[in-house]
């Protein structure tokens, strides 16, 4: 197989998930072997930051890439949607220090990129072929991710967040063609209980509910309530009412798992090269998933 690029480039606009930045992202085409990368174009020089799993300085509650005292953060669904169409050499231009969050999901880099098409290059594509199992175990967490040898790529995430609202689940991609169909549309998501944390780490200025699916599984006081659903720019919402908070419905019943699913996708993208291997993640995170990433270049 030969290497991919974009055959034009493509705009998306929107603004950005921790930031609350109005963001402008493009997509170029890029040479052989030029693999992914970004230039943050809003600083001077216009420095350009190599999208590589070494490249990771910050996995809190996004995957974070920098260079040189630049960054680049919530790059994962975008990455993930290129290497699903099997997209080898991009050069990303962005306005600003994360991409824009858009609907929460890789659908609408999907589009973009079904509509605009790719370019077959005259390079081969370098595989990452797995000729035996390697794991990782995050103990602290309980977080581990193995890879098996297989001829295709394909997950299994299962995800456990003690949560009697959303119990364990369990979501598989067999084959990566099936993945517009079956990840993309996955949303991120929050629980209530998270929100006020990542508020005072400075995180989620521009979060709201149609960008991500908000979790209410602990019972919290009226206030409280009020001033999330005033946040999150959700209607009023009675605290007594445990469930999801969202403008539109779950795509499945296993949404959470899927995206975390399509999560894993994207940064394991950070490897460089197209993988041959089954991966099997219990309870994984953006941390475990650049580790193993690391892991599996080495």
């Amino acid at each position: 197989m030969k290497q991919r690029t974009l055959s034009s480039s493509f705009t998306l606009k929107g603004k950005g998930l921790h930031t609350g930045l109005e963001l402008v992202v493009t997509f170029n085409p890029a040479p052989v072997n030029h693999g992914y990368k970004i230039k943050r174009v809003d600083v001077e020089g216009q420095p350009v930051i190599d999208a590589i799993a070494e490249n990771v300085v910050e996995t809190t509650r996004g995957t974070v890439l920098g260079a040189n005292d630049v960054k680049c953060s919530t790059v994962e669904h975008a990455f993930a949607a290129l290497y699903a169409f099997g997209i080898d050499n991009v050069l990303v231009e962005v306005n600003g220090p994360e991409f824009p969050i858009l609907d929460g999901s890789a659908t609408p880099y999907v589009n973009k990129i079904k509509e605009i098409g790719m370019v077959e290059q005259e390079a081969d594509k370098e595989w990452l072929i797995v000729s035996e199992p390697i794991e990782y175990t995050d103990e602290a967490t309980g977080s581990h991710v193995a890879i098996l040898p297989a001829d295709d790529f394909a997950l299994s995430v299962t995800i456990d967040f003690n949560s009697q609202l959303m119990p364990i689940q369990t979501a598989t991609l067999r084959d990566i063609n099936n993945f517009e169909t079956e990840i993309s549309s996955a949303r991120t998501f929050v629980f209530v209980r998270e929100i006020e944390i990542l508020l005072s780490l400075g995180l989620i200025k521009g979060g709201d509910l149609d960008n991500a699916v908000v979790i209410y599984e602990r019972e919290t006081t009226q206030e409280n309530m009020d001033k999330l659903c005033k946040l999150t720019k959700a209607e009023w919402h009675d605290a007594k009412e445990l469930g999801y908070i969202q403008h539109k419905p779950l795509v499945w019943e296993n949404e959470p798992a899927r995206h975390k699913l399509l999560d894993l996708i994207g940064d394991l993208s950070l490897v460089g090269k197209p993988i041959k291997g089954h991966i099997v993640a219990t309870k994984p995170g953006h941390t475990i998933n650049n580790k193993f990433a690391r892991l599996l270049k080495k």
